[in-house]
Order: structure tokens, then sequence, then C-alpha cells
């Protein structure tokens, strides 16, 4: 009879009892095939886009959210235009950041997000508007006057001492203060005919005056995945504050709603086609000031997070 070493084919290999045993039932265990590593989840690259007077410091707490969040999201706070370099024609701005963003939305077919704050949500629509090739899934307008600003803020005082809202308009909307990015989205709702004649940049990205480029930029802008808009009540800088949200004044300063504005109705740049879509989200949020949208961490699980997939 053969010995129990030569039939369990450990021939030369003792074992004692016990250990046959153990082997014996672990020994399927041993052939399972190796479990694979689970899948890491990978997110879209982010670009921050900044606003009046900021840098890339600004946002430090925002960029330690994604990082807990969306671990491995690769982000960019583009440094340009920083400080009182901000206050430089917007349309030159926008030639800067689109030199900037163009090799970063190369690397990712996929795709990218947009988060842009303040006067950076401008630059960002126009961008929108102008690449006719961008690849944005989500444009996270965080705090920004897309239908314009008309109200006296410390930004205003610093820069134009001697002017009150309501006289602001003979300074903004003459060649010389249309080289001034605030003026650039100066809206006067009490001087609208000067407004449509003069704004340089506003007027021209809302569709509100023809140009050549009016159809092409609309179809580009329609390229975006998603348009996030975020604002709120206690901002104290954007005003009237639900221009965050395309609202804006009327000639009585009575504020009337995105779908009560002409470039709504008229869908002059695509509003009308987003919302029909299911493609913009408005999300407002109370007690924030204008400083701390991007480093309140309730804000950015609620209004940003889901969006950077």
């Amino acid at each position: 009879m053969k010995s129990r070493r030569s039939m369990l084919g450990l021939r030369g290999l003792w074992l004692p009892p016990t250990g046959i045993l153990f082997l014996l039932l672990f020994l399927p265990l041993l052939l399972l095939p190796a479990t694979p590593a689970p899948h890491r989840a990978t997110y879209k690259p982010v670009i921050v886009v900044h606003g009046l007077f900021d840098s890339s410091y600004n946002f430090r707490h925002l960029l330690e959210y994604i990082n807990q969040t969306h671990p491995g999201t690769p982000v960019t706070v583009l440094d340009l235009f920083d400080g009182r370099e901000s206050l430089r024609p917007l349309w030159e701005q926008v030639q800067g950041f689109r030199e900037a963003v163009t090799p970063i939305m190369a690397k990712a077919p996929e795709g990218v997000h947009l988060i842009c704050y303040s006067q950076g949500g401008l630059v960002c629509r126009a961008l929108l508007s102008v690449m006719d090739d961008h690849n944005v899934d989500s444009f996270i307008s965080l705090s920004s006057p897309q239908m314009g600003q008309y109200g006296d803020t410390d930004y205003l005082k610093w820069l134009f001492p001697t002017s009150m809202r309501s006289n602001l308009y003979r300074i903004c909307y003459s060649p010389w203060g249309q080289e001034f990015s605030i003026c650039n989205y100066w809206h006067d709702p009490h001087h609208d005919d000067l407004y449509l004649n003069a704004s340089s940049f506003l007027a021209l990205i809302n569709g509100e005056r023809d140009h050549p480029n009016a159809t092409a930029w609309r179809k580009n802008f329609l390229r975006v995945g998603h348009l996030v808009l975020i604002g709120g009540p206690d901002d104290g800088v954007i005003t009237p504050w639900q221009s965050s949200f395309f609202g804006f004044y009327d000639a009585n300063e009575t504020v009337l709603e995105m779908e009560e504005q002409l470039v709504y109705l008229r869908d002059s740049f695509g509003l009308k086609t987003l919302l029909a879509r299911g493609a913009i989200r408005r999300c407002s949020m109370a007690g924030i000031i204008h400083t701390a949208w991007h480093s309140n961490r309730t804000l950015y699980d609620a209004c940003i997070e889901p969006w950077l997939s």
C-alpha cells in the first residue's frame, strides 16, 4: 500500500496529520484566482478661474475640498491677471485664459470642469462662446454677475472715488471706461441705449447687440454639459445678487428673474435651450458673503461637489 505521502503527491515531504487536514481545508482557497484590486474612480480635470483682485492663493480651501472628496483630481488654478491686472479689459483676459485652458482640454478627451468665481464667471462664459472645440462638462459659475453689475461696492469706490452708481455710466460707457474690466459688465438699467451701444463685452456675449459671430458663439456655448449657477442674498457685492442667476433690474429697479429677461425669451445665446434640456441648475444659499463662496464647505458639498464627477 502506498503511503499517505505518496497518495497526496507529497513524496519526500512529511506533514503531521493535523497539517494535512489544514492543507485539505484551505487548499481550495489557495487555488482561487486573486481578487482584482478595486477600481479607483477617475475624475475629469478641474480648471479654476479667479475673480477681481484675486490670485490662486485665494482658492487653497477649494483645492483642499476637492482633494478630500475627489482624490487624484487634476486641478489647475490659473495664475493669470492676478491682483490689479484683473482690471485689464475682459477680452484681453479671455485671450490669455484661452491660451492657458486649450492644452488642458486637449489632454482631457472626456472633458473638463470649469469653476469660475465672480468676474471670472464672465471670462469663462466668453470662453465657452469663442471656443468652438471646448469640451466643458460642467461650467460652475460661482457668484458671478452674469447679467451685469449695478451697485456701489468697495471695489468701485476705490477705482472711481468721485462717482456713484447713478452717474458711473458717464465713465463706463466711454471708450476710456471700457478699458477697465468692471466697466465691461457695468449695466445701468436707466441708460439701456447707452449700454447697448457702448458695452464692448457683456452686450456681445449676451447677444443683445448684433455681431457677425453671434450664431457661432451661441452654438459654441450650447456645447456645455451643465451650467451650475451659484449665488445668494447675503453676497454684498453682486448687485442685484440675482445677476448670479441671470436676473436683473428693469428700469424701475425691480428684479426680473432669468425667465423674464429678453436674452432668455429670445434665446439670444442659448439660455432657454439649456433650461429646456435640463442643463441649468441654480443653487442659492443665504448667509455667505462674496469673499467666502470658495471657502465655505457647506456650499461646496451642496452646490459644487455633485458636479465634479
